[in-house]
C-alpha cells in the first residue's frame, strides 16, 4: 500500500499512481478557475452600465412613488390614488387597449411580408426588405407628422374624399384612437417584420413541398403546417409590438391630440405641468409591471408552444 502513494518505474516503461494524478489534477485547476473568470470579463461593462443607469435610477423611482410631497414616511396614498380614480383607471384601459390593437395589426401586416421574404428567392427581395426597413431611417416624430398630415381634417385623405365628392365632411381620422394605432402600427411594423422573418426561417420549407406533393393547397398548407409552426414567432411578435407601443409618447401624444391619454402622456404632463413627480413614478411603475406581466405570460406561452411543436 505504501508504494501505491509513491511513483514507481520499471525498466522499458513507467507507472502512474495515485499521487501522480492527484498532483496532475491540482495544478490544473487554478487554469480552470482563470478560465472561468475570463469568461465572465466581458459582460463587467454592460452589467455597471445596466446598474449605474437603469437599476439605481429605477429603485430611486420605485422609493420616490412612496414618498408624496409633504409626507415624512413612506406610504401607499399615491397608489390609492392612482387605482380609485377614475381618471387614471382610464388612461391605464386606453393604454391596454391601444397596445393590443398594434399588437395585432403588426402581427397581421407583418407575417406575410416576412413570409415573402423567407421563402422568395427573386430579385424584388431585396427591394421589399428594404421598403421594410426604411422606416426605421426616419424619426419617430418625423414619421408621426407625416402621418398627421395625412390623417387630420385637412389632410390629403379627407381632401381627396371630399374633392371626388364621396364625403361632405372630413372623417375623424386624427386625434382618436385610430389615428394612434395606424401611426404606432407604421412605427412598430419593421421589428414586427424581422421577429416573423426569424421564425419562418426555422421552418424547413421541404415540409411545405412535401405536402403540396400529397395534394394539399398552398392555403392548407399555410394554415395546417407553417402557421402552426411559427406560431412562439407570431406570439414574439405581438408581445414585442405591445410592449413598444404601450411605452410609447411621441405617437399618442401627436395623432391623439390633448385629449387622448394614455399612461405615458399622463407622465409626461404630471413631470412638467403638474411638477407631481412621486404621482408620475406611481404611473410609470404601474405601466412597467403591466408591461412585465404581460412580458412573463408572452414568454410561458411561447416557451410551451414551443416544447409542443418541437417534442
Amino acid at each position: 500500500m505504501g508504494h501505491a502513494l509513491g511513483t514507481r518505474s520499471r525498466p522499458g516503461r513507467s507507472v502512474v499512481t495515485m499521487s501522480s494524478i492527484t498532483l496532475a489534477t491540482n495544478r490544473g485547476r487554478p487554469f480552470r478557475t482563470s478560465n472561468v473568470l475570463r469568461q465572465y470579463v466581458p459582460l463587467l461593462p454592460p452589467s455597471i452600465l445596466l446598474l449605474v443607469f437603469f437599476a439605481i435610477p429605477m429603485g430611486m423611482m420605485v422609493g420616490l412613488s412612496f414618498h408624496p410631497e409633504g409626507a415624512s414616511t413612506a406610504t401607499l396614498a399615491n397608489y390609492e390614488r392612482f387605482f380609485t380614480d377614475d381618471f387614471t383607471l382610464a388612461g391605464l384601459g386606453r393604454t391596454v387597449l391601444m397596445s393590443g390593437l398594434v399588437a395585432i395589426c403588426v402581427t397581421v401586416m407583418a407575417y406575410p411580408v416576412a413570409y415573402f421574404l423567407a421563402r422568395s428567392r427573386s430579385r424584388w427581395r431585396a427591394v421589399v426588405f428594404a421598403l421594410a426597413i426604411a422606416p426605421e431611417l426616419a424619426g419617430v416624430v418625423l414619421r408621426t407628422y407625416g402621418w398627421l398630415i395625412i390623417l387630420e381634417d385637412q389632410g390629403f385623405i379627407n381632401s381627396g374624399l371630399m374633392w371626388l365628392g364621396l364625403i361632405s365632411e372630413p372623417l375623424p381620422l386624427a386625434k382618436n384612437m385610430f389615428g394612434v394605432v395606424v401611426g404606432l402600427t407604421h412605427v412598430i411594423l419593421p421589428f414586427g417584420i424581422l421577429s416573423l422573418l426569424t421564425s419562418l426561417q426555422g421552418v424547413d420549407p421541404s415540409l411545405e413541398k412535401s405536402a403540396q406533393i400529397l395534394g394539399a393547397s398552398r392555403i392548407s398548407v399555410l394554415r395546417h403546417i407553417v402557421v402552426p409552426l411559427t406560431v412562439p414567432g407570431i406570439v414574439s411578435s405581438m408581445l414585442l409590438a405591445f410592449t413598444m407601443s404601450a411605452s410609447a409618447y411621441a405617437t399618442p401624444a401627436i395623432l391623439g391630440g390633448a385629449d387622448f391619454k394614455v399612461l405615458a402622456t399622463m407622465v409626461y404632463e404630471q413631470v412638467l405641468f403638474y411638477i407631481d413627480w412621486s404621482f408620475a413614478a406611481v404611473m410609470a411603475n404601474v405601466l412597467l409591471v403591466m408591461m412585465l406581466i404581460i412580458a412573463a405570460i408572452g414568454s410561458r406561452l411561447e416557451m410551451r408552444l414551443h416544447k409542443k411543436l418541437h417534442f
